[in-house]
């Protein structure tokens, strides 16, 4: 169940060693910055009722048909309304440049999508299959698009997204080839619930009925579940009959282990082994694009790089956060919204997305650059913001 450290390393290593610039990258097909981002609100039936999902897509180059990889986002605390559209770029950049058509569903109740977000209740399992219902209706449409191919699927899912996406697992779909599990489960907030064993007991009925081959990553560090739990969980699942292969990594050196998979330093620890997971179920792994990197803004002389006065926006709690980042080694970025939440990513394909979106996961709108590696690249805005003069980008 455990990586042992000297293969943790080395794989890490390799990862680290293998991330530059392919040696036969020029004869690579570039994906744009943009990496073929597209926003559609793709109408799905579930039983009786039809609802449009907030989508959004990461396409590879050509016509396909390409295989498909769906990604189950978590929930952040507060009304799901105000999510932020889930874009999880340092994973999907990775599947991207491995030819797969990436796409992120925002399920009912969330972000813009129609429908209403149903609060679990301490029947855990119940909440589950129907966002499992959600999910496979989703597939259904998707699997009519010519460009992608029907028989090579995957399911990730992150935190509540994860354990949907076990849900899914038990009920089956054609073309589904495996599941990655980051952190996967559901916690009620009921009085007098006992959401531990109401957790174990759902994913012991999914393993029941489920023929998916499944990988779970859980770090020790979980704030939502810590170390023994998720292990509770996996135990109760492949006693039932499940298929599932449990990675434990440890502590998460760069934060929460709950949110690993969002985090570009991440990759290392479970791209490895999802590559061999992948190749063992019939799934791409080489390389088919190079990728291009978010545009680094020019220096703007806005103030000096330790000056953490003058941020704008931010609290003293987010300017000791900026003199944390400070200390981080290169490549790495920083960036601010105007509510004052912040967010910043150190090393990676593309620290500046990754801080983009880190930013506004916290903040739940557009953020802006405000220091890239050593330079400080904030546009200030001398007049009241326009089109022209707001530093803010639409998520």
């Amino acid at each position: 169940m455990r990586i042992p450290l000297a293969r943790l390393l080395l794989a890490v290593l390799t990862h680290l060693l293998c991330t530059g610039v392919p040696a036969a990258a020029e004869e690579m097909p570039q994906l744009p910055a943009t990496l073929n981002e597209e926003v559609r609100m793709l109408p799905v039936g579930t039983g009786s009722a039809n609802v449009e999902l907030e989508t959004t897509f990461f396409v590879p180059l050509g016509v396909g048909p390409f295989p498909l990889v769906v990604i189950n986002h978590g929930r952040l605390s507060g009304d799901p309304r105000f999510d932020p559209r889930a874009r999880y770029l340092v994973a999907s950049r990775e599947f991207l440049q491995r030819g797969y058509l990436v796409a992120i569903p925002m399920r009912p109740g969330f972000s813009k999508s129609g429908g209403s977000y149903v609060i679990p209740r301490c029947n855990v399992e119940s909440k589950a299959r129907l966002d499992a219902e959600t999910i496979i209706a989703f597939l259904r449409e998707m699997r009519l698009r010519p460009n992608v191919d029907p028989d090579r699927i995957l399911l990730v899912g992150e935190s509540e997204g994860g354990m949907a996406a076990m849900a899914a697992a038990a009920t089956g779909f054609p073309g589904l080839r495996g599941i990655l599990n980051f952190a996967g489960g559901l916690r009620p907030s009921t009085a007098g619930c006992l959401w531990q064993e109401t957790l174990v007991e759902a994913f012991a009925a999914f393993g029941t009925t489920s023929t998916v081959p499944s990988l779970w990553f859980y770090g020790d560090n979980d704030s939502h579940w810590g170390s023994e739990l998720p292990r509770d969980m996996f135990r109760a699942y492949r006693d039932a009959g499940g298929q599932a292969e449990f990675i434990a990594y440890g502590t998460f050196a760069a934060g929460d282990a709950h949110v690993m998979f969002a985090s570009p330093q991440g990759v290392p620890l479970w791209w490895p082994e999802s590559e061999r997971f992948l190749r063992g179920i019939g799934l791409p792994t080489e390389l088919r694009f190079s990728l291009g990197s978010t545009p680094r803004p020019q220096r703007s002389g806005h103030a000096d790089l330790n000056d953490s006065d003058a941020l704008p926006y931010v609290d003293e709690r987010r300017r000791e956060l900026y003199q944390r980042f400070l200390t981080l080694p290169l490549p790495r970025a920083f960036a601010i919204a105007s509510s004052g939440n912040v967010g910043w990513a150190q090393g990676g394909t593309d620290p500046l997305a990754a801080a983009l979106d880190n930013c506004e996961r916290a903040a739940r709108r557009s953020c802006a650059l405000y220091a890239v590696d050593d330079e400080v690249v904030w546009q200030l805005a001398e007049t009241p913001r326009s089109a022209a003069t707001d530093p803010f980008r639409e998520p």
